[in-house]
């Protein structure tokens, strides 16, 4: 009905007091199936796709302009995958294809859904210091310092593991073309 809404039809601004990706490869046959037939995989040694789980802490998140007291204090987490487009003049493009968001604030969840694409849903994440949960969605994460590269990773150095670390200029959605009825 009011779909336009969904297009970003204004400017946002938060600060971002944490935020955390981590970035998982797989095959590229097990992510071939999970982007629209409009997008391709973007891989690595044309052998590893790459799907990316970043969580960030925002607060005062606000339509750019306002003041700062109405912005509201959300934690987001959204499942992506690396991908390519090439527009109709040739231009490659690289971004992220939005599989899945989640929030810790059902405002933002009713919010999300009728400004985005970004197919948020509500989850009962919980985080401190070093530690992201979630029973609804079975995600427990521990962090620790260090930037070592985890042992069987496919990327052989950190130069190459980085093109996977995000964040990248477009987010991608697919929109499949209704059957018109009459």
């Amino acid at each position: 009905m009011l779909s336009f809404l969904k297009n970003h039809p204004f400017a946002v601004e938060a600060f971002l007091d944490r935020s955390l990706v981590l970035t998982f490869a797989a095959p590229k046959e097990a992510l071939e199936g999970l982007i629209p037939p409009c997008l391709r995989l973007d891989t690595f040694e044309e052998r590893w796709g790459f799907l990316a789980l970043a969580m960030v802490q925002t607060s005062g998140l606000r339509p750019k302009g306002f003041p700062p007291f109405l912005g509201s204090d959300f934690f987001l987490t959204g499942y992506r995958i690396f991908t390519r487009f090439t527009t109709e003049k040739g231009r490659n493009l690289r971004g992220l294809y939005i599989l899945q968001s989640e929030t810790d604030k059902r405002r933002m969840e009713f919010l999300g859904n009728v400004f985005t694409h970004y197919r948020y849903a509500f989850s009962d994440i919980r985080h401190s210091e070093n530690i992201i949960q979630s029973t609804r969605s079975g995600l427990v994460i521990e962090t620790m310092d260090g930037d070592i590269l985890p042992e069987g990773s496919p990327c052989h150095d950190w130069k190459n593991a980085r093109k996977f670390a995000g964040p990248l200029p477009f987010t991608f959605t697919y929109l499949p073309k209704l059957p018109i009825v009459r």
